[in-house]
């Protein structure tokens, strides 16, 4: 006698049918571990840097900060524009007719190959013309002093490695498009371990600093890039990465370009506004630029669980808005808002009990341990409103609305500038630190807007009321 076995549903049950906490569980849990592992891993690194005992080290690995948002331009605008089109076109799938369904399969697989090579190659330029100009390069990061040469060596091994780096950015996004959260998940993880191993080797062993600390990022990324090629080979129904599918063509770059436009745009505002924020906070002292580098890390718990969530999101998103599943997209969107909101919370609560605490785990600098509870507060406040935001770019990437995330993406890029010249100039060191905070509540409100104003432009967008 035998029993019958129900199949465990897979990843496109998850994105069409399942009910949305189900569906978020299944998505954005297996993100958020993924995440919160990297996270744990910064704030690791953090501590490896920080126990040299030295604050210009430190100061490094911020001013460093800036490049890195570079690279993941460069990986989020083939990540996100490719895998935001082929989760569209998957939820097409469930409509189309045989003919049809053949043409989408090609497309998905042209836009797969052109996603990953596509970020190699334009990483490599990116490698090439950074170290061609690496002194102007550190110089316009803002390093100076004691804190250059570690910067030096730390943003070459950066930049030598941002093809990997690019891909690696890439190709995680390009698996979660059809819903496979969880292989993105041990990719992650098998690199954070990876990387604290190289830590341990290259930092204390092998003395090598912050150069040994770029260099274990470089590495580790390579464990995601080999993991997830051989997971797409293997379990992928629809995604081919093969060179012989890579067909740069005009319609393929338009669209990918289309709504990656808006991540590149964020990401390279994100590093215009690093420097210049660099280059006024230098005046402070480094005691300011390394409490900042231990306080991002700090507070990436909140962040990044907010973006796991995102991520997880994006998918169900852009396959139910290709499905023309309307309602279940309103939804989603409604469910991560919520997640949003309460992950938060949770965590910015007892980061504002015991932030002090959590700051001496990184430096005994009384400098540092002084203006670093400030900033503490000042980002654990942005943090709720930069996840809001996040998530509004992203529904917009996955509903096909590029022209409203570019403008959301360019608001939140072009707003910290004048603020921060502002309250520099009107309030000193207080309003230089809290000048992102007033920021990103600005960029709240604008995503707020957009979404009453429901643009006629993007006719997939459900409408927010």
């Amino acid at each position: 006698m035998t029993t019958a076995t129900t199949a465990p549903p897979d990843d496109r049950y998850y994105l069409l049918e399942a009910p949305l906490n189900r569906a978020l569980v299944h998505l954005a849990v297996p993100m958020m571990a993924a995440v919160i592992v990297g996270v744990l891993y910064n704030l690791i690194n953090a501590g490896f840097i920080g126990s040299l005992g030295s604050t210009p080290l430190l100061a490094a690995i911020a001013f460093g900060l800036p490049l890195t948002g570079l690279v993941m331009a460069v990986g989020g605008v083939f990540g996100t524009g490719g895998s935001t089109a082929i989760s569209r076109y998957l939820g097409e799938l469930e409509t189309a007719t045989p003919q049809e369904a053949d043409q989408l399969r090609t497309k998905v697989r042209a836009y797969s190959a052109f996603t990953i090579w596509g970020a190699a190659i334009v990483g490599a330029v990116v490698a090439v013309a950074g170290l061609v100009l690496l002194h102007p390069l550190v110089t316009l990061l803002g390093a100076n002093g004691d804190a250059f040469a570690p910067t030096s060596a730390y943003v070459s091994v950066l930049l030598a490695g941002t093809p990997v780096l690019a891909v690696a950015f890439a190709i995680e996004q390009l698996v979660r498009s059809e819903g496979a959260a969880k292989a993105s998940m041990i990719a992650i993880i098998a690199s954070t371990v990876a990387n604290l191993a190289l830590d341990v080797l290259l930092i204390l062993v092998l003395h090598w600093s912050v150069a040994g600390a770029a260099l274990a990022i470089v590495l580790s990324n390579v464990v995601t890039v080999v993991y997830l090629a051989g997971y797409l080979q293997r379990r992928s129904p629809e995604l081919r990465i093969g060179l012989r599918w890579f067909r740069p063509d005009l319609a393929t770059a338009k669209e990918v370009f289309g709504v990656g436009v808006s991540e590149l745009l964020m990401s390279s505002f994100l590093v215009v506004s690093a420097l210049v924020f660099n280059n006024i906070a230098v005046a402070y002292g480094d005691a300011l630029l390394a409490a900042f580098g231990i306080v991002q890390r700090i507070v990436q718990i909140p962040e990044m669980l907010a973006m796991g969530v995102a991520l997880g999101a994006m998918p169900l998103l852009a396959t139910t808005v290709g499905a023309g599943l309307r309602r279940r997209a309103h939804a989603a969107l409604l469910h991560s808002s919520v997640w949003i909101a309460v992950i938060v919370l949770v965590f910015a609560v007892p980061l504002f009990a015991f932030g002090t605490q959590a700051l001496g785990l990184f430096s005994t600098d009384p400098a540092v341990l002084g203006v670093g509870a400030v900033v503490l507060v000042a980002q654990l406040v942005s943090a709720l409103f930069n996840g809001f935001t996040g998530l509004a770019i992203t529904w917009f990437q996955a509903s096909g609305a590029a022209a409203w995330a570019t403008i959301l993406s360019i608001t939140q890029g072009v707003l910290f500038i004048p603020v921060l010249f502002g309250a520099h100039a009107w309030f000193g060191l207080t309003g230089t630190i809290w000048a992102i905070t007033v920021s990103e509540v600005l960029c709240f409100i604008v995503a707020v807007v957009l979404f009453m104003v429901r643009p006629k432009a993007a006719a997939t967008v459900p409408a927010m009321g």
